[in-house]
């Protein structure tokens, strides 16, 4: 119990304040999951369907600030950064250890200043994509019951 108080005692001197979470952080950019809106990972910002509707739902996040892996590259870190300005919406570019590369690792999220604790936050949960409307041919429709009653048909 002492050596711990003594840890805690020589950290505060150093400035060293213990964080909570730090797998947590690591995964969502220095943020917490609680917090996070919508998350888009390194392979979903390659996708020009996801980006699209990342970007058409730039009204929906007035109230929050975003945060974008700094190694994020190309037309679509310049599209974040041109909506932030045009809706005045806070954005950061994290260039930390938490910053990472990997196909599954954050590359931008949606994050508030406060816990929300969204269940659904990947991009594809939170604006789900629209199934094609299959349209019914003429020829291929069936007929019901009534209609082969009266009209002695298929």
């Amino acid at each position: 119990m002492t050596e711990d108080l003594n840890t805690r005692v020589e950290n505060a001197a150093k400035g060293i304040t213990p964080q909570t979470k730090p797998d947590e952080r690591r995964r969502f950019l220095g943020s917490l999951r609680e917090r996070v809106l919508v998350r888009m990972d390194n392979t979903e910002v390659e996708k020009p369907e996801l980006t699209a509707t990342f970007l058409d739902h730039f009204g929906d996040y007035h109230d929050y600030s975003i945060l974008i892996n700094g190694n994020l590259t190309g037309e679509f870190l310049d599209q974040i950064e041109a909506k932030c300005g045009q809706y005045n919406i806070p954005f950061t570019l994290v260039n930390n250890d938490t910053a990472r590369t990997g196909a599954q690792d954050t590359a931008v999220l949606v994050v508030a200043k406060t816990a929300i604790n969204k269940m659904r936050v990947e991009i594809g949960q939170v604006y789900p994509q629209e199934m094609p409307k299959m349209e019914l041919d003429q020829t291929t429709k069936k007929s019901g019951f009534w209609h082969r009653l009266f009209h002695g048909g298929n």
